[in-house]
């Protein structure tokens, strides 16, 4: 069999192996390969693993002897899964082996934004510290995250995991979510959208992008929110009006955002949130934890075997 990786460089850098992968047949890992390399490189190949890189029906037709696709990631909104399927194509997913680290991530920005950890450690830096007249300063609101409510925006596996964490830290835990009542445990009570974002301090989103929550945070929403609240998006970033965001960022509509997605990854440099303020923005991290990319590697290792073994697994394109 040929195995061909369109992009493997994202998952590994370097730092994991992917010999695994090799003893399933001639495999080629490419770092990253453009839109008008992949028929070069695929051609021949029956199964292709790809990151980032979009397959469409143009190319399936063009690599008669693809039989498996295998996304390198959650989300598989690069494959066109419905030529796929026309095609008997098999196409694969990663779920859930990046839950915990995203979870991490969504604390890690509302930690540095609730206690402003990187302001004032760059202002010790400058020797702020060493000149002060008292044994401590600050000049920015502290927060404490005990009894403040968090709104989540979907409650699947990584917002049950953010839920956990909030409920850890004492929090009073929200969500929006198509479960009832009954399916939540006791410490998550369900709120509709509108009054998620009107009641809480913090709202973070975990929701799927779909034609239904494409910039689902938008003027309209954020002038719902608090002066004092926060914003985290670990999701998707066309989940959010990025120019919206900007203007209530910068006209004190809400305290702060904590961001690590983007609607163009790398972005765009005239993206409005690059220089709004309060805006901490993290290059698309969530999931890269070594642990996080460890489990990846597995589970394309494992798809890939249980589809040679005829019983595949994670399959998207049922």
């Amino acid at each position: 069999m040929k195995i061909v990786v369109l992009d493997g460089y994202a998952a590994n850098p370097g730092d994991l192996s992917w010999e695994s992968l090799k003893v399933l047949g001639d495999c080629t890992v490419y770092e990253r390969t453009a839109p008008n390399e992949v028929l070069k490189r695929a051609a021949g190949a029956e199964a292709i693993l790809t990151n980032k890189v979009v397959i469409n029906a143009e190319q399936m037709d063009a690599l008669p002897g693809l039989k498996y696709i295998g996304v390198l990631a959650t989300g598989y909104n690069v494959v066109d899964t419905i030529a796929a399927k026309e095609r008997g194509i098999v196409v694969t997913n990663i779920p859930a082996y990046s839950t915990d680290s995203v979870a991490q991530m969504v604390f890690a920005h509302i930690l540095n934004i609730a206690m402003q950890v990187k302001h004032h450690s760059d202002e010790v830096r400058k020797g702020r510290w060493t000149h002060n007249a008292d044994f401590c300063f600050w000049d920015t609101p502290l927060m404490e995250l005990r009894k403040k409510k968090i709104g989540l925006v979907g409650l699947g596996h990584t917002g049950y995991n953010t839920a956990r964490v909030a409920i850890g830290f004492g929090m009073q835990v929200f969500a929006y979510t198509s479960k009832s009542h009954f399916q939540l445990p006791p410490e998550i009570k369900k709120m509709e959208l509108d009054e998620l974002f009107s009641e809480c301090d913090i709202i973070s989103l975990h929701c799927p992008l779909t034609t239904e929550t494409h910039e689902l945070v938008n003027a309209r929403r954020l002038a719902l929110m608090q002066p004092s609240a926060i914003l985290i998006n670990t999701g998707r970033g066309p989940l959010i009006n990025e120019q919206d965001l900007a203007n209530a960022l910068n006209n004190n509509r809400i305290y702060a955002a904590g961001v690590d997605v983007l609607s163009t990854e790398p972005p765009r440099a005239d993206n409005p949130l690059l220089t709004a303020k309060n805006c901490y923005i993290t290059p698309h991290i969530a999931w890269a934890t070594t642990e996080a990319r460890d489990r990846l590697m597995n589970l394309a290792i494992s798809n890939l075997q249980a589809y040679i073994a005829g019983k595949p697994e994670n399959v998207v394109t049922k």
